[in-house]
């Protein structure tokens, strides 16, 4: 069965950190719109700012000549947030757990941890060069 897309929303951003702040008012705007309970904006707001960090940081490298793209989907009372750089990916599958003794002291690693933490389902795809996460907008709704 396909879900009804009721709403989605697509950007191209340079790679450059003062950026976030566009994903920080698109993330506003969808929330307001779309009357999303206040715990899961802030998931999808702290996961959207660690997953475009990352795609500007270390997928493109600061690079402003390459974009971030980011598209927002409701599907149904599900929101999908993917994240693409033009970065040639990375090891999703074995970054250390950092909040593993030897890797509290790291600075690193701790973006795609918050992301599976805050996200009900996290994905990467084309060598980790793209995320998706999903989150559930009737959680905690009663």
């Amino acid at each position: 069965m396909i879900k009804d897309c009721i709403m989605e929303k697509v950007m191209l951003i340079p790679s450059k950190l003062e950026n976030l702040r566009t994903i920080e008012k698109m993330v506003d705007d969808i929330s307001t719109e779309h009357k999303i309970n206040s715990d899961i904006y802030g998931n999808i707001l702290i996961a959207a700012l660690e997953a475009a960090n990352n795609a500007i940081l270390h997928g493109n490298q600061l690079d402003e000549k390459k974009d971030v793209r980011v598209q927002i989907m409701i599907e149904e009372d599900i929101l999908k947030l993917r994240i693409e750089d033009q970065g040639k990916g990375f090891d999703y599958k074995n970054i250390p757990d950092p909040t593993a003794p030897e890797n509290i002291e790291n600075v690193n690693g701790r973006g795609v941890f918050l992301m599976e933490k805050l996200s009900d389902k996290l994905e990467f795809f084309d060598e980790g060069a793209t995320v998706e996460l999903e989150f559930n907008l009737n959680k905690g709704a009663d």
